[in-house]
């Protein structure tokens, strides 16, 4: 991601930690799918984009093609999902994306989409690696600069907890307590972000509800595309799928995919030890901002 204004002293910041190459695709790739929420047939396009321009959302199915960048200031709201948008127009589900272009190192993308939701596809990642994989990674000639936040921040509301330590690497450890369902229980991951791991441990987990949970929003008509193809269901606690689980923790790992999808909404590559207890995207999206503000302040 590109950096904003704010932090142009980020070169003499004391956070510093390394530098890299921008990157970005190699060429365009495309494909179709449908909206969890709306419902709707999505086509989405990723195109290479030159360096410093960040990512950035462009809906092809509105008057002008307006734009919009990836970034925690257009945080809108999180019923189930992140929702960026600027009053004008908006982009709901944009985590799962985001965390796949998190852990390829992409930097600067345009985004073509021509609903307002990004496809869900089979629930998980995996579309989006592959995406990439067939498009190529390209590296730019300007550098990034990677900052490692050198004080820890907390971040709680009742159960739910974030900390962020300092630490040469990204890593995410989460913590999944769901009491009233045995088939979930309480599961721990703990992950250590690079291309190969994500790829392996992270992106094929899918999303997932407890069905007496999302019963009322079906029923509302708020969940228009959703079925067992794109989402693990649990009912009496039972897994419902057919084909059962990917991984036995697949839940916490989907949480920890979420979680990197949404904090990479900090328009600043970072690294930290993550941890999080119970946090959902409202809780993560909160959290990014005290991250992203702790940062421009030890940069500052």
């Amino acid at each position: 991601m590109s950096f904003p204004c704010e932090l142009s002293t980020l070169n003499e910041c004391h956070a510093l930690f390394a530098q890299k190459k921008q990157r970005t695709l190699l060429r365009s790739i495309e494909a179709s799918g449908v909206g969890l929420f709306s419902g709707q047939e999505v086509r989405l396009r990723l195109c290479p984009n030159e360096e410093g321009t960040g990512i950035i959302f462009k809906r092809t199915d509105l008057p002008g093609h307006p734009q919009l960048p990836a970034h925690l200031d257009f945080i809108q709201g999180t019923p189930r999902c992140t929702v960026i948008g600027n009053g004008k127009m908006s982009i709901q589900t944009v985590e799962h994306l985001l965390a796949a272009l998190r852990a390829y190192e992409i930097d600067s993308v345009i985004i073509e989409i021509s609903a307002s939701e990004v496809p869900i596809f089979d629930g998980s990642s995996l579309k989006f690696v592959e995406m990439i994989e067939q498009a190529g990674v390209a590296e730019l000639s300007g550098y990034k600069r990677i900052v490692r936040i050198r004080e820890p921040l907390y971040w709680s509301q009742g159960d739910i907890h974030l900390v962020a330590l300092p630490s040469d690497e990204f890593r995410v450890s989460y913590t999944l307590h769901y009491p009233h369902s045995s088939a979930i229980g309480t599961q721990f991951y703990s992950f250590v972000l690079s291309q190969d791991r994500f790829k392996k441990e992270v992106a094929p987990s899918r999303t997932f509800s407890v069905y007496e949970e999302i019963a009322p929003m079906i029923e509302k008509g708020l969940v228009k595309g959703g079925s067992l193809t794109n989402a693990v269901i649990i009912k009496e606690n039972q897994i419902v799928n057919p084909e059962g689980l990917r991984f036995s923790d697949e839940m916490v790992r989907h949480k920890i995919l979420d979680l990197i999808g949404d904090l990479s909404l900090v328009p600043v590559p970072f690294l930290a030890h993550i941890i999080a207890i119970r946090s959902g995207h409202s809780s993560n999206n909160a959290f990014a901002k005290e991250l992203y503000n702790q940062i421009k302040m030890e940069c500052s």
